[in-house]
């Protein structure tokens, strides 16, 4: 049997680092580039227009946004604004798309990037660092808003953005161990405090203002502002290692299914070293309140790059340093979908399809949907199918017939049995 293969949806002319879906258009939005290094690869920030054409799911270059000499290595989404961790900086991104009124037809872009002819206008005096794209009667619109420096290191980078649960802020992690919160969109700093020795790795934003870190020195911590409210300790209940060292890699905040205040963290552990016969990665999910590890699950030897959570909080998305995805339920932490090295190198991020706006209408017939992004310049897509329950009164009608089947093999065997 030949290995399993997922779909390539997309491919970008540059190294892929950051993913996000948008649920209200449906727009797929993939960042990268080869950074400020004159090596000739570009760099940018893609959207995808995702669309359902003969039951399959497909992508289609709707617009490419030149980011200049800044590649874009993390991005978060909350309503049409991204924020994108370019360098030590962040820069607020807000696009727009509607219906062409006219019906002019596009013209050719003048660049070999994959996709749909498209023509960028020119923008309006008032919104100079805009840009458009047109595209099948539709426009997109995308436009600069502020930037700001978030990392102060002596090789600063920002490794990490996230929103908190009503847009109104986020907050930033990079090489410096320093945690700071922005007013959104103005980006005026509001909360700065040193969080870890060393680099954050991580960082999630809980509904209640909890703000979980994860960084190098091998310690995650549960913040409330500033303060320290508690450290997280995985190995509690879990495998104990004598020579190990682990440290977190990612730590994401779901929702707990049919919970709607329900919420549970997630974690992934990974070996500090590389070693010839590595050890395996875990996965810990903890109590959103307590922050006490609920379970602890092995997820393979391939060291874990990535992780997502599933807007329900029914599953988790995770990508591997060797190209590897993997979905795997959330309550149980046992693993669903695997496709060994679907990318070539590391899977960079994942996202799962939205399960509100038009994510329902482009899921079709399958269970989920989660895109991974990878430095191998793709964007794949792994389609989980349904999983077929037994109604249980089919149950207890085969149970029935059953014992109605025992009974008579019985009384044919022995007669008089009954």
């Amino acid at each position: 049997m030949g290995r399993r293969r997922a779909p390539e949806l997309y491919r970008a002319p540059f190294p892929l680092y950051a993913l996000q879906v948008d649920p209200s258009t449906g727009l797929l939005i993939a960042a990268g580039g080869g950074g400020a290094a004159k090596t000739g690869i570009k760099n940018g920030v893609h959207f995808l227009q995702l669309e359902q054409i003969n039951g399959r799911l497909s992508a289609s270059l709707l617009h490419s946004h030149d980011t200049e000499t800044r590649a874009t290595m993390n991005l978060a989404l909350a309503g049409n604004i991204l924020a994108a961790g370019q360098d030590a900086h962040c820069q607020l991104l807000r696009f727009q798309t509607h219906q062409q009124k006219g019906k002019s037809k596009p013209e050719k872009a003048g660049t070999k990037e994959q996709g749909p002819r498209q023509r960028k206008g020119a923008a309006p005096p008032e919104k100079k660092s805009g840009t458009e794209t047109h595209q099948e009667g539709v426009e997109l619109r995308v436009e600069n808003l502020q930037a700001v420096q978030t990392d102060f290191s002596a090789d600063p980078l920002q490794k990490v953005v996230c929103y908190n649960h009503d847009s109104t802020l986020l907050a930033t992690g990079g090489t410096d161990g320093y945690v700071r919160v922005w007013k959104v969109p103005s980006l005026e700093k509001v909360l700065e405090f040193k969080a870890h020795e060393g680099e954050i790795e991580d960082l999630a934003l809980g509904p209640d203002g909890k703000l979980v870190t994860v960084g190098w020195d091998l310690k995650a911590f549960v913040w409330q502002k500033d303060q320290l409210v508690t450290q997280l300790h995985w190995q509690e209940n879990g495998p104990t290692f004598s020579s190990t060292p682990y440290r977190y890699q990612a730590c994401r905040f779901g929702q707990v299914p049919d919970q709607p205040k329900g919420r549970r963290l997630f974690t992934v552990q990974i070996p500090h070293k590389r070693l010839r016969q590595p050890p395996p990665c875990y996965l810990t999910a903890w109590d959103g309140s307590t922050f006490l590890p609920l379970r602890t699950r092995p997820c393979g030897h391939e060291v874990v790059s990535c992780l997502t959570v599933s807007d329900s909080g029914t599953f988790l998305g995770l990508g591997t340093v060797t190209g590897s995805v993997a979905i795997y339920i959330a309550f149980s932490l046992q693993r669903l979908y695997y496709v060994r090295e679907a990318h070539g190198i590391v899977v960079t991020d994942v996202a799962f399809l939205p399960e509100k706006g038009r994510g329902p209408e482009l899921l079709g017939s399958h269970e989920t949907a989660l895109f991974s992004v990878a430095v191998d310049s793709r964007c794949q897509m792994h389609l989980l199918p349904s999983r077929r329950s037994v109604p249980v009164w089919l149950l207890l009608l085969i149970c029935v017939g059953l014992i109605v089947m025992t009974i008579l093999l019985l009384q044919s065997a022995f007669p008089g049995f009954l």
